[in-house]
């Protein structure tokens, strides 16, 4: 969703490999007769000295996932263990659109921590920017494609998803333009800029066979789906009410965010989607009726366009009460909490790209309260929902966020905006029986 600027390199090491260095040494020590012993001690069973690795396992075959036994006391905490990327040439192909902030300070560098995805072409409006992120990526020219070559994808095989990252207004265009190519979607939030926009992109996606995936990060995050978790399991008894709040104090009043046309809206779209969809992703159920409000600042000229600050209660059929807020123009506020029977859960921050924390608080039978932080180690949420598409799309299933989800936030910010035209006046929603409705098979826990 971000314009784009330019990104400093992220180049990778020439030194020797470490398998090189022992396969070297070990021809010397091999007249000492220890270099079998000394092998097995340093990396648990390599290959044998002076033998090619293709030799035992030509490519496209054989395990991949490597283990190495403990070395620490049980007492230690434990590190993030080996990550075990899939090889290369199994990884799915990602086109990515748009090289802007986004992209190149957090998908990017995401596609080199993934383990089941790839980047293998760039589509950038800016060809000077375009080269230098290709070279810095290692991405072949004939892969680089402009917007108006964008049509072309069809015809490159090493391509099998398309990862939007325009404004907001261009993500129904180049999805129904990607789908025609023959690719799969995943496209940034929010999803478009109407309801009708988001239709078509769905109906053009399930014409041409591909899959639609939005890209709500939070919820493959594994603190929030903790806490959806503790939510759903009534770990503090019945949920009650929700807060949440995303703020944010917006600069350059001619940026793409500031234009109606472009983004559709202001706070309510690019920040407090985050509010409005991971409410419904902690209780798994749709809210029945919207009230809301908005102001912005008069004589701002960051909000001649779009609205500055937004506040909305969404009423959910169990009879939660959640209050959300958002803004353009106050401090960096990112958090919510969930009030249960006899405790409450806490994320602060809940939707910052990195150092997220959770917290809870809860009382005995007697009243005793007692606060604790959660320890989840962070993962690369860009890399989370990446590799989830690419599960998706090699196993032939729904992605848990498709494009019904972000239609259905579409939906529900529509009633927003009717609310706050008519004064704060209930905007009634079509009822939904059914738990996570609109999402589809949920994420495999990353190890």
């Amino acid at each position: 969703m971000m314009l784009e600027q330019q990104q400093n390199p992220n180049e990778t090491s020439c030194d020797p490999s470490r398998r090189q260095f022992i396969n070297q040494a070990s021809r010397g020590l091999m007249a000492m007769g220890v270099a079998g012993g000394l092998l097995g001690v340093v990396d648990n069973a390599e290959a044998r000295p002076g033998e090619a690795a293709s030799s035992l396992w030509p490519q496209g075959t054989g395990p991949t996932d490597v283990q190495l036994p403990e070395i620490h006391a049980k007492t230690e905490p434990k590190g993030g263990g080996v990550p075990n990327p899939q090889p290369v040439d199994q990884r799915v192909g990602y086109a990515v659109v748009g090289l802007g902030h986004l992209t190149l300070e957090e998908i990017l560098p995401a596609l080199s921590e993934s383990k089941k995805s790839k980047l293998v072409a760039l589509v950038s409006g800016s060809p000077d920017k375009m080269q230098k992120i290709a070279r810095q990526y290692g991405i072949k020219p004939d892969n680089c494609y402009s917007y108006e070559t964008y049509d072309k994808l069809k015809d490159n095989k090493e391509v099998e998803v398309i990862y939007i990252v325009l404004p907001n207004s261009m993500h129904m265009e180049y999805t129904v333009r990607g789908a025609k190519a023959g690719k799969h979607i995943l496209c940034e939030k929010p999803m478009a800029n109407s309801a009708k926009e988001c239709e078509k992109m769905i109906e053009a996606c399930e014409k041409a066979g591909k899959k639609l995936m939005i890209a709500y990060r939070i919820q493959y995050e594994p603190m929030n789906r903790k806490v959806q978790e503790l939510v759903r399991s009534k770990a503090y008894g019945k949920t009650k009410m929700i807060e949440a709040m995303n703020c944010q104090n917006q600069g350059d009043p001619n940026q793409w965010r500031q234009k109606k046309a472009l983004a559709g809206g202001g706070a309510l779209p690019d920040v407090g989607l985050y509010c409005l969809n991971t409410v419904r992703f902690l209780l798994g159920e749709e809210p029945s009726e919207v009230t809301a409000q908005l102001y912005s600042t008069p004589g701002d000229p960051r909000f001649r366009e779009v609205e500055e600050n937004v506040t909305f209660t969404l009423r959910f059929p169990s009879g939660v009460l959640a209050n959300c807020a958002t803004g353009y123009g106050s401090y960096n506020a990112k958090r919510y909490r969930v009030y249960g029977e006899t405790g409450w859960i806490q994320m602060d921050p809940a939707f910052s790209y990195h150092g997220l924390k959770l917290e809870r608080a809860n009382a005995d039978p007697e009243g005793n309260e007692s606060k604790a932080a959660v320890s989840i180690g962070e993962k690369n949420q860009f890399a989370l929902e990446m590799d989830h598409f690419s599960e998706c799309v090699k196993a032939n299933k729904q992605p848990y966020t498709p494009g019904e989800e972000g239609l259905q936030d579409q939906r529900i910010m529509e009633a927003i905006y009717q609310s706050a035209r008519e004064g704060g006046k209930p905007v009634k929603l079509p009822s939904v029986a059914k738990q996570d409705a609109f999402r589809g098979s949920p994420p495999v826990a990353s190890k």
